[in-house]
């Protein structure tokens, strides 16, 4: 790899992590709602832009996701489910958007927040679903606890 090369990809890692740094710093400003929603439009970011890190960020490390066998603990669970099957190719084939967001909070600390996800584009049908999140205030924002999607 040259020297020009190497200067390129070592500038586009600083834009990202700059834009991840002023979008979590987004996230702590407003009601609690609008910061959940920040946090919602960071993972789509982050699966839009095949950057699955960004979009398990919205998880706490202990968190839950809801399975056809049942729950299952940690956001390694999370992040191997989404390896097994959105993220074959290593990164989604579609994009995703969330519709009909609600936030109901549980508590000055905690929420629900139901929604609809949608998957679009690539010449495929759209996959829609609806799913349900429990969230909580963690020093670096809201992030979720659980995951039923």
């Amino acid at each position: 790899m040259n020297h020009t090369m190497k200067r390129t990809i070592l500038l586009i890692l600083l834009l990202l992590t700059a834009l991840a740094v002023s979008t979590s710093a987004q996230s702590k400003k407003g009601t609690p709602e609008q910061q959940i929603n920040a946090v919602m439009d960071l993972t789509a970011h982050g699966w839009n832009n095949g950057i699955l890190s960004e979009y398990l960020s919205a998880y706490v490390p202990e968190a839950t996701e809801m399975l056809s066998t049942g729950p299952a603990g940690g956001v390694e669970a999370i992040e191997k489910t989404m390896k097994e099957g959105f993220w074959k190719t290593g990164r989604p084939l579609q994009v995703l958007r969330y519709e009909h967001i609600v936030v109901r909070m549980l508590g000055k600390d905690n929420a629900l927040v139901t929604g609809q996800f949608i998957l679009s584009g690539n010449n495929r049908p759209d996959r829609t679903g609806w799913f349900t999140t429990v969230w909580t205030r963690t020093k670096d924002g809201w992030r979720m606890i659980h995951d039923h999607s």
